[in-house]
């Protein structure tokens, strides 16, 4: 089990949604995904569904609950700046061709990651897709690397097969008002198409797309 706090139940129910979220699973998949007791883990996901943070499906498997979408519509009011975003970053994933990802930093410390709150689609048939809400980490790919502090040497940081074989992207920092790192705008694709130094084709672009943004 993945240790992210000092409060073992909260990793736990964590866990549990996390596995759900991949797909509906049953009891029994659950306690093979998690690798948690089956009474801990029937024990947790009733008290998950008792929430609605779960529900159960037609056929009894276990499946994220409608309380997540009414979370996740609050939590998205409350955070404007995806929305903000959507604009410049629809020009940006028209302009490049391909998709476009706005990332921030969640957590802290060694628990902390990196959430993909905005995802435009390429419209090529080959693309790379990271879907909306996705929690990744922050020590590889180039929007993770940015969020983590690393300095890009011309305003941007980039990756080619870092996270994901045959993946390239190049990602700029989002900044605030006091100069800190509150987003990473990143452009993501085929290494085919943005090559092995994706920062010279598409680093400017990223870096004018967080100029906007900056706060």
């Amino acid at each position: 089990m993945e240790i992210v706090t000092s409060v073992g139940v909260i990793d736990k129910a964590m866990l549990i949604l996390r596995s759900v979220a991949e797909k509906p699973v049953t009891l029994q998949e659950l306690l093979l995904a998690t690798g948690l007791p089956r009474a801990t883990a029937h024990r947790l996901a009733s008290a998950l569904e008792a929430h609605g943070l779960l529900r159960r499906d037609g056929e009894g498997r276990f499946e994220l609950g409608h309380g997540l979408a009414a979370l996740g519509q609050e939590a998205a009011s409350r955070f404007p700046l995806a929305e903000i975003a959507r604009p410049v970053l629809t020009e940006l994933r028209d302009s490049t061709g391909e998709s476009v990802q706005l990332f921030v930093r969640e957590g802290a410390g060694i628990g902390a990651q990196r959430r993909c709150v905005l995802s435009l689609e390429s419209t090529h048939g080959l693309r790379w897709i990271v879907p909306e809400g996705a929690l990744l980490p922050l020590d590889v790919g180039s929007a993770g690397r940015v969020l983590s502090g690393v300095p890009g040497n011309q305003g941007w940081v980039e990756s080619v097969g870092e996270r994901e074989p045959g993946v390239a992207s190049v990602s700029a920092p989002v900044t605030g008002s006091d100069g800190t790192v509150i987003a990473a705008v990143s452009v993501s694709g085929p290494i085919e198409r943005l090559s092995r130094e994706p920062g010279e084709r598409f680093g400017a672009a990223v870096i004018g797309a967080a100029q906007i943004l900056a706060i």
